[in-house]
């Protein structure tokens, strides 16, 4: 059952952050992460690009859907009461400050790492030796790939991509007559943006922009024409995809012909060169319908993720990060069958501080062991060349039952989906897309395994992505474990899921959009009615966005009855902290660090009773309401310690810690006495639980070292 906020007092305007406003704030985090000096200095540029593609993909999805709903006419107000121009109008003052910054860092860390020898040139500042490369390669390599693109009464304005580069060449007519003609060039995405130019000069790197060595040799395109200007330009399109699953006789085809459309989306961007001519800007205007405070002025680079090239090159290694290798966790040190240990009791798995492996070598033991009838799991991110989906295709292969849940509306993750998705049924598994209006984002395995006392079934679940990559950059955590209840829940889930099946009644698992919402009410208003009785309570919620309405209320609700909440939201947060009346009992943080936190930790103190869940769901309208999702307990009380131990870290944390301070704005936690990092803690923690358990092993073994050995004598 799905509930909507009742009516209550605080469902005041005065009471909520505007979501897109407060994920501004969010990325806002992030880029200042580029000002911290603590960080390697290409890791600071890396910064820089991840906060502008955050905001690429932020301007795609979210802008575009502000524009379309003001397009249909409607102009409503969100909770914060911002209404929908109100919002365009304020995301863009801070769309446009956080530009300014980005560059202001950006060429603050460009400067420094000069001292490195890492130049990036103007072009006449190049030698003659670096010259003649780069003349070299733009008639070998960049001219063949060069198309020019006229604008006249017969050739009308093209088709731009939604994030490709740009020249806009402003010309003069060889005839004599005054009239200046408007080409485009798009600059190739097919070669590299930024060249590595070879001149000669020893300890030092040098690099041009690929678009500087086209707008040097552009007059080579248009023989017989004066340049006047060349301007560099990039727009961003709406990238939302709009399926009518209802109707749809395929869901795979729909989703295919519907990224067909994806690409030519509405423009909702322009970031142009600031030193360009204002009339190409007013002509991309009025061709691209779009106002001026949609328009980006650059002054530098356009598009700075180009950089993420130099922070990857292996000479430039030691300007980033030492690198760091996740540890095996200290429970499988020295285990052979990982079936076996998880028959005897829970396996708690902490990436990327413990490695992602455990997770892949149990679907491939899976796929490879005889006594393994059948594999279920879910799908919704996956790497590039993912072990998991080979491991899938190959249990498939060796005759097994395997059912794969490939999330088809993963977004930016579609067409990837869809390759995965034809492979896995070539290879003979049973595919399934999931339920119609659903995204399907529960994270969880089911391994049906054959055993001497009857069939035993082995569930994974977890709060991330089964993808191996994003596994060493995200903070998640894992259970492996065959306690029965979750079994016959996992497979009452994977039935929902793959057939007809009425929701069905789950003995440990909570699933939405049937019960997690009812579930969390249940939760709070527990702590709620302790409270009441003078019972001391505490609640500690950590998760990536927090900005469903209904649980903010409840939140509220519980803070006035006296309990103790502390919030730890990575990214959205439309909740205010501290607040006289409605909130004075919570506390809002973020952690912004090397690793992106991805935990999804729920933590209720219940009259010393404490419970632990963890799950693959935000608190946000669309987790709970339109997708499937999975809530689950923790319950082994070694493991309850260990998560209660990571809360207690992140709610020390006084070095990436950020601190709601007032209306939604944060500050960086200060730094008094001892410093405490919580991600960096985390790592030795994981470092020295691995060595520990390595020393017991070898411990354990030392006695049969000498019988071996006498043995041998």
């Amino acid at each position: 059952m799905i509930k909507k906020a009742v009516f209550s007092p605080l469902n005041i305007p005065e009471n909520f952050i505007n979501r897109e406003l407060s994920w501004l704030k969010f990325n806002l985090r992030v880029l200042k992460e580029a000002g911290g000096k603590e960080h390697p200095p290409l890791e600071r540029l890396r910064f820089i690009s991840i906060a502008a593609s955050n905001l690429d993909e932020f301007f795609m999805v979210r802008v575009a859907n502000l524009i379309d709903v003001l397009e249909e006419g409607r102009n409503d107000c969100d909770p914060s009461g911002l209404s929908v121009k109100e919002q365009l109008s304020a995301v863009a003052a801070s769309a446009h400050a956080m530009k300014r910054l980005s560059y202001r860092y950006l060429f603050a860390t460009l400067k420094e790492l000069r001292n490195y020898g890492i130049h990036i040139e103007r072009l006449n500042d190049i030698p003659a030796a670096g010259q003649e490369w780069l003349c070299n390669y733009f008639h070998n390599t960049v001219y063949p790939v060069l198309t020019p693109m006229a604008i006249d009464a017969s050739r009308p304005f093209p088709f731009l991509a939604n994030r490709s580069l740009n020249l806009a060449v402003t010309l003069k007519s060889p005839h004599g007559d005054d009239e200046e003609r408007i080409a485009f060039v798009q600059v190739p995405s097919v070669l590299p943006r930024l060249l590595q130019v070879e001149t000669g000069e020893s300890g030092k790197s040098s690099f041009v922009f690929l678009e500087e060595l086209i707008m040097s040799y552009c007059h080579l395109l248009f023989p017989g024409f004066t340049i006047k200007n060349t301007t560099p330009f990039r727009i961003t399109r709406n990238a939302d995809l709009y399926i009518d699953e209802e109707d749809a006789d395929n869901l795979l085809l729909e989703m295919e012909e519907s990224l067909r459309r994806r690409k030519r989306g509405d423009a909702v961007r322009l970031e142009i060169n600031i030193t360009g001519d204002e009339n190409i800007e007013k002509f991309l205007m009025k061709n691209l319908e779009l106002d001026k405070y949609d328009v980006y002025n650059i002054r530098g680079p356009i598009d700075v993720t180009c950089f993420n090239k130099l922070i990857n090159m292996p000479p430039f290694s030691h300007l980033c990060y030492s690198p760091r290798t996740p540890q095996i966790p200290a429970d499988l040190i020295d285990c052979e069958n990982i079936f076996e240990l998880a028959a005897e009791r829970d396996i708690l798995l902490h990436h990327p501080f413990e490695s992602f492996e455990p997770v892949i070598k149990l679907v491939q033991d899976a796929a490879n062991d005889p006594d393994v009838l059948a594999i279920k799991q879910t799908l919704y991110r996956v790497s590039g060349n993912s072990p998991i989906v080979a491991a899938l295709a190959r249990a498939a292969e060796n005759g097994k039952q395997v059912t794969v849940l490939v999330e088809l509306k993963a977004r930016f993750d579609e067409e990837n989906n869809i390759i995965w998705a034809k492979r896995l049924e070539k290879a003979g598994c049973h595919v399934i897309y999931g339920l119609v209006g659903l995204k399907t984002h529960a994270k969880i395995i089911l391994i049906v395994r054959k055993e001497t006392t009857g069939i035993k079934r082995y569930v994974h679940l977890g709060t991330g992505n089964y993808n191996d990559s994003t596994a060493k950059l995200y903070t998640d955590i894992g259970i492996i474990t065959s306690n029965e209840q979750v079994g016959a829940d996992a497979s009452a889930v994977f039935n929902l899921l793959s057939g007809y099946s009425e929701p069905p009644l789950l003995d440990k698992l909570v699933m939405a959009p049937i019960g997690l919402r009812d579930k969390l009410h249940g939760l709070i208003d527990r702590e709620i009615a302790l409270a009441k009785k003078g019972r001391p309570t505490h609640i500690i919620a950590k998760m990536n966005s927090l900005i469903d309405t209904d649980i903010i209320l409840k939140l509220y609700e519980a803070s006035n009855a006296g309990v103790r909440i502390d919030l730890i939201v990575r990214g959205l947060c439309g909740l205010l902290d501290g607040k006289p009346g409605v909130s004075e009992n919570i506390s809002v943080r973020s952690i912004v660090g090397r690793y992106l936190e991805h935990t999804r930790i729920f933590y209720f103190s219940n009259d010393g009773a404490e419970e632990i869940y963890l799950s693959s769901a935000d608190w946000m309208e669309r987790n709970l309401n339109d997708r499937v999702e999975l809530f689950f307990p923790v319950e082994s009380p070694q493991h309850i310690e260990r998560i209660k131990g990571i809360l207690d870290l992140y709610l020390k944390d006084n070095t990436k810690a950020h601190i709601m301070v007032n209306k939604g704005n944060y500050r960086r936690q200060s730094a008094r006495g001892e410093k405490i990092n919580a991600q960096e803690t985390l790592y030795r923690m994981a470092v020295e639980a691995a060595e520990g358990a390595v020393h017991t092993l070898e411990q354990k073994m030392k006695p049969l070292y000498k019988k071996e050995a006498a043995f041998q004598e």
